[in-house]
Order: C-alpha cells, then structure tokens, then sequence
C-alpha cells in the first residue's frame, strides 16, 4: 500500500503539527505520522501536563501555609493525587482533542505509526493498527523532538528510576523524592512534589542550580527551596543505588567523599538527546552534528534540499514556541516564501518559584560582547500588585544601548514572569527603545508596571526605584 503527499512531517508535537497546517493552508497535500499520541512530549509528558501539576501545588501550598496572613484559614487541606491526575489529564485531552480536529478541518491526513526514512523521496510506516503504508513525498520535515538521557547504572524504569513521564503516572505522594539533575525539569517538579508534601533532594553535577542562568536570579530559586526544606547537593552526582523494602539507598559522590541519601523515587532529569534513532536518516544522507542533533540553516533546511527538521531534534534551545515556529517557517519555505528563522526576541520561560523568564541578551551576555550598556533594575517589593498576592521576591532587568537606548534583553524574576515576557519580547522585536517602553503608559496596580519602571530607571525618570548608572565596557 502507498501514497502521495507534497510534505509529509514525521512528528506531531508543537513543531509538527503547526507545520502541516500552514502547509495545508498555502495549498499543500499534507500527512502527519506520529508513533504515539498527537501533540508531542509537551502535550503528553512535557509543558501542559507540568503546568497542571504546578498550578495545583501553587494552589495548595499557599492555601495551607500563606492564606493565614490574608485572615484565610482553611482547615484539613489535603491532597488527592489520583483526582489531580485525572483533572490534569482532562486538560491533555481537551487540547489534544482540539489538534485532531485543527488537522482535521485543514484537510491533513494522520497516521499513527513508527516512521522510517527510505530515501530522500519516501518513508515507510509500520502502523499501529498493523500494516506498512509507504509514503512518497517531495518535501520531509522531521519533528521528532528528543528522549530522556540516562546514566550508566540508572536506566529508567519508570517504577524506582523515573522520567518525568512516570513522575507524572505516580497514584501516590512518594514520602522522599530524590531528583538527579538540578536543571529546569528537575527543579520545577521537585518544588511541585515538595509544596504537596514530599521531602525532596536535588543532585547536580555542577557548582549552581539551574546552570546558565544569573545568580542573582537563581539565588530566588535557592531561596524558596529553602524555604520548602528540599535538600540541595551541589557538585555532587549518583555513584550507584540499592533498593531494601522499597526504599531508595542512592549513594552520592560529594566533593567532601561519599554519602548516602535516601528515597521513595528518582527523579531522573540530566538532560535529552535528539529523538532520531531508528529514522534512518543516513539513507537520505541527512548530516547530525557531533551530539547527535540534525543540522538545520535559517530556513529549517538540511544538507538534503527537499528535507526539513524543526524543533528540539535540531538542538538547543529546547522550547515548545520555537518549534511552532519553525514548522510554520518551514511550511511556507517549502510554499515558495522566503521565510527565515531569526529568533533574536526568542523568550524562555522557566515555571520554578519564582517563575524566570528572559528575552534578547542577558546583562552577562551584553558585557562578554563589550558593549556600553544601561541597566535599569525594578525590584517587584516594590509593586503594590506583587504585596497584595503576597510574591514580592525578585525583580525586571532591562538592558538597553548607552548610546542609543534601543532595548537589548529583559530578564525576569518573580510573579507571572512568564506572562510579562511576552511584552519584553515584543518591544526587542520591533526594535523598541527604553523611552518608547517608559513612556507606554501602563494600568496600576499591576505586575506590568515594573517593566515599565525599569525602562524609567535607564532614562533617569523612576519614580518608586533607584535610577539607572551606566555600565561601561571593560
């Protein structure tokens, strides 16, 4: 059995599912093969399912330890997991519900099965359901996103060693979780599991939490885990492990020697690798780069002319929003546009407590380059919005050119920091100054007012802030 498709994607996560219908827009036959559940990791196991479970924590934890302070009290709070995985799941089956019908109304053909690269004009398809079905096509985009990387001694099991997937299956609270990797993952669903009511240990190789980011927005981070009694080894990591009635004996290697610590589970978060083992990519002649991870230009195109990867197959940055828009890139690439992927206002957004979220360059990334540079710093206890729901930790930073004033980056920390992004990422992209953010007049009382106080700081106008000094290149 065989049929003809002008693109066919291979994945139908955040990358491959936009993809096929822009392509499907601009006139194209499209189908769509995904070996699992459509929409993806993020969907499935990834970003809407962790967002669920870390709403529900948020909701709980200040219910049973801050709602006191606004003369709340609420008595015999408690948790029910099997209900929080059964409303978090309705949320994962309304969405993914809604992209079947997207793929339907715009004419995409799904097929639900393992995919493997034939030649550089067809694939096969071993379906679910049984059957091969082979595919010949003129254009591919391959969105396979990644898998779990483990480590020698710890494979996932999904019952002791787990994935975020599997934390997510669990029907009971683990009385002791220890998570190996102190990364975005690892930290954001080590808070959830410690604000409803697990001990929680963190491992991580390195010297800082959350490596990459500025300390003095990780130290926010660090605050609120203290604050939540998670335990935290830094440059440490997982030697070996051996399980006695249940329990968890995780030895660890410290820079002051061994040590054990206990637990019910791990959390086993080090870091992914691209999803394209069994592709067979090598009989298009597709180049990987040295990890692994398919090599794309700004068109989303490979070394191969009529085949595309997007998304997190193609390597960092690993965001659900940029694989959306690199399948719509890629689509209208191969429609005869000349789009072009240039993500210089790309935000991230990172859901720890406080949440972190950072658009354009850092302050860091500004100072390596030798730029002259203002900073302008709005701390949020400062905010009467930020009192009133009692989060006050953290602050907006913008930088901006000395001579100029045209904004270059915004980090975030604190409230709703993924939300307030979004405007910090829409000033970069159309090449706002600190003047055109301060004089936008912005509602009161409300988080949004910090950027705008910020922006003020450069121009020397704050009122509720210190002004701004300049930041001379060394």
């Amino acid at each position: 059995m065989s049929e003809k498709f002008d693109v066919v994607i291979i994945g139908a996560g955040p990358g491959g599912y936009p993809a096929a219908i822009r392509a499907s827009q601009l006139g194209k036959t499209v189908a769509i093969i995904d070996k699992g559940t459509i929409g993806g990791e993020c969907l499935n196991w990834g970003c809407i399912p962790s967002k669920a479970m870390i709403s529900a924590s948020d909701f709980y934890y200040k219910a049973k330890t801050e709602s006191s302070q606004m003369g709340i009290s609420i008595d015999n709070i408690s948790v029910d997991l099997p209900k929080l995985k059964a409303w978090k799941q309705s949320i994962q089956d309304r969405l993914i519900g809604g992209i079947k019908q997207l793929l339907k109304t715009n004419k995409v053909k799904t097929y639900l099965g393992t995919a493997k690269v034939l030649n550089r004009n067809q694939v096969s398809v071993d379906l679910n359901e049984g059957g091969n079905l082979t595919i010949d096509f003129d254009s591919l985009i391959v969105a396979t996103g990644t898998e779990f990387i483990s480590i020698p001694g710890f494979d996932i099991d999904e019952t002791f060693i787990l994935s975020s997937k599997g934390l997510f299956d669990l029907d009971h609270l683990p009385d002791e979780l220890i998570c190996i990797g102190g990364g975005i993952i690892g930290i954001e669903l080590g808070t959830v599991f410690a604000k409803l009511g697990s001990k929680v240990k963190v491992v991580e190789l390195l010297p800082q939490l959350l490596t990459g980011i500025d300390k003095r927005i990780v130290r926010y981070v660090e605050k609120k885990l203290k604050k939540l009694e998670v335990d935290v080894f830094l440059e440490s990591k997982g030697k070996s492990y051996s399980i006695k009635n249940g329990k968890i004996n995780l030895t660890i290697e410290t820079k002051d020697g061994e040590q054990v610590i206990t637990g019910n589970k791990i959390l086993l978060s080090i870091g992914k690798k691209a999803s394209t083992e069994g592709l067979n990519l090598v009989a298009a002649g597709i180049k990987l780069d040295k990890r692994g991870f398919i090599i794309v230009d700004k068109q989303q195109r490979t070394n191969v002319s009529n085949i595309y990867a997007i998304g997190d197959c193609t390597g960092l940055p690993f965001l659900a929003h940029k694989a959306t828009k690199q399948g719509i890139i890629a689509a209208e690439v191969i429609s005869g546009k000349n789009s072009i992927s240039d993500f210089k206002s790309m935000p991230s957004a990172i859901f720890t407590d406080p949440e972190i979220a950072i658009a354009g360059i850092t302050e860091a990334e500004a100072k390596e380059k030798g730029m002259d540079v203002m900073v302008g710093q709005a701390a949020f206890a400062a905010s009467g919005r930020a009192m009133s729901i009692l989060e006050e930790d953290g602050f907006v930073r913008i930088i901006s050119d000395a001579n100029d004033g045209v904004l270059l980056g915004v980090e975030i920390v604190g409230p709703h920091a993924t939300d307030l992004i979004s405007e910090a990422a829409l000033a970069l992209e159309m090449g706002a100054t600190v003047e055109d953010v301060g004089f936008t007049v912005h509602p009161h009382p409300t988080l949004p007012e910090m950027i705008m106080e910020a922006a003020e700081a450069i121009e020397g106008k704050a009122i509720h802030i210190p002004n701004a000094r300049k930041r001379k290149k060394k």
